[in-house]
């Protein structure tokens, strides 16, 4: 493969894992597969760049390292930890005028269910 072939290729792993990383970052908070598309995205940039691999390790390490802290916890701490995000959840939904919509469809009149964004 000629120099310009390898810099493109390059370039576009890195712009490619470097999105999936950034949704990943930003699916954390919410239930799913936030950390799983981090991971996948530091994957992607690990086929090309060797600081990628070294942070993929490092990370899922520390993620593991997390989950057992969060197992070992009383029930207070699991629960602080369920309701915040259930509340990161529920701003995330009022702010993208979720309960705004629902609002209007059931006609609740309710409008301080309205996102401030959609005001």
């Amino acid at each position: 493969m000629n120099k310009t072939l390898r810099q493109a290729k390059k370039l576009g792993i890195g712009i490619v894992g470097g999105l999936i990383v950034l949704v990943g970052l930003i699916a954390i908070p919410y239930p799913g597969p936030g950390w799983l598309i981090v991971f996948a995205g530091l994957a992607v940039l690990a086929t090309e760049f060797a600081w990628a691999q070294r942070l993929l390790d490092r990370v899922r390490g520390k993620y593991e390292a997390w989950k057992e802290w969060l197992k070992a916890q009383p029930l207070a701490i699991k629960a602080t930890f369920a309701i915040a995000t259930c509340l990161v959840v529920v701003v995330t939904i009022w702010l993208m005028n979720g309960y705004g919509i629902l609002n209007e469809l059931l006609g609740l009149h309710l409008d301080w269910l309205a996102s401030p964004f959609a005001r």
